[in-house]
């Protein structure tokens, strides 16, 4: 029961971790771009992608390990639906990512970078669209806990 326990408060602090990061991403896209800025979303989506590997282990955790049982996981469509949800923001950040290491680079090669306007709309969208279907795994979390109200 312990173990259940610390994994589901990890798992919901990783959540929580990972939806801070997404804002603080949407809204430093939002503002003025400058050196410290490029250099936040760097380290801001490391820390991203960090949480994100970890939350996938503890979540892994939790079916493999926890009270519930993989039963209760592997034959419920709301727990199929919110890992694909999951996956599809996993895709969609790889975007923003590349992007990220790449504003790095040229920002090493040239001190007064910046992105491009349209670029950095893209990405703002991009995150935005990850934060949508971030709020779609909560719904689905809920409708996976209660076998979709069957």
């Amino acid at each position: 029961m312990l173990t259940d326990l610390v994994l589901a408060a990890f798992h919901h602090l990783l959540i929580f971790g990972l939806v801070s990061m997404l804002v603080a991403q949407s809204v430093l896209l939002r503002g003025r771009m400058d050196r410290n800025v490029l250099a936040k979303l760097g380290g801001i989506d490391r820390g991203y992608g960090i949480t994100a590997l970890l939350l996938l282990v503890v979540g892994l955790l939790r079916v493999f390990q926890g009270v519930m049982g993989q039963g209760f996981y592997l034959h419920n469509p709301w727990f199929h639906a919110k890992i694909g949800a999951f996956v599809l923001v996993g895709l969609l950040s790889i975007w923003p990512t590349l992007r990220f290491l790449r504003w790095r680079k040229a920002l090493k090669v040239d001190a007064a970078f910046l992105p491009a306007e349209g670029e950095v709309r893209r990405l703002r969208a991009i995150v935005r669209f990850e934060l949508i279907l971030v709020a779609l795994i909560f719904v689905l979390a809920a409708a996976m806990a209660r076998h979709g109200g069957f």
